[in-house]
């Protein structure tokens, strides 16, 4: 094994808090320049890293020695949960990078639980964020559902209403999303309207 950069570290603790991301994501991220200088800093973390490709790109996790060396109980595996992962990350990098993001977090008031894709703070203002690849508009209907049970109980972040966000695939599922968050502060976007 060889001493890692600070810049290696860093894509390594990043790879902790995000599951997954793909080279173009990591481009962005870290200021790796070209595709072929990437490739060259990633192959060189192969100790650490795990990878697959998908279409033109390459998606990169954590191995075992990767979740050792940043104390990572969590074991990522090659599967659908990655596009889902992927699409949120992209989410991420739109918002700004987010010092307070967080995954899978349980929001409830006790009666009413909801699981959100991630939470951030934006200028203040708490949002949650739903990503909508492979999901059923019943099963999208049915969280919402929860949202306005919370909301209408007063669900609150540092005392202001948290807007929900909805990062999905086509513009028939943004009219479908907006039409059920009637009623709730909310924005809807699309893949295409993030990159």
């Amino acid at each position: 094994m060889k001493n890692l950069s600070q810049r290696e570290e860093n894509i390594l603790l990043l790879l902790k808090k995000l599951d997954f991301l793909n080279r173009d994501q990591l481009i962005k991220l870290f200021s790796l320049g070209s595709v072929r200088n990437a490739n060259r800093i990633l192959g060189g973390m192969k100790d650490y890293l795990s990878s697959y490709r998908e279409g033109y790109q390459t998606i990169y996790y954590l191995n075992k020695e990767g979740r050792d060396y940043v104390d990572s109980q969590k074991v990522r595996k090659k599967g659908n949960y990655a596009d889902h992962c992927i699409a949120r990350n992209d989410f991420y990098i739109f918002a700004g990078r987010p010092a307070d993001w967080k995954n899978e977090i349980e929001v409830s008031d006790g009666q009413t639980t909801v699981i959100c894709d991630a939470m951030f703070k934006s200028k203040g203002q708490g949002h949650f964020l739903e990503v909508d690849l492979q999901q059923s508009m019943a099963e999208n209907r049915k969280k919402i559902a929860s949202y306005k049970t919370l909301y209408e109980r007063g669900l609150s972040i540092e005392g202001k209403r948290p807007t929900l966000i909805w990062l999905t695939a086509t513009e028939l599922r943004r009219k479908q999303l907006t039409q059920a968050c009637e009623g709730l502060p909310f924005k809807v976007f699309t893949q295409q309207d993030i990159q």
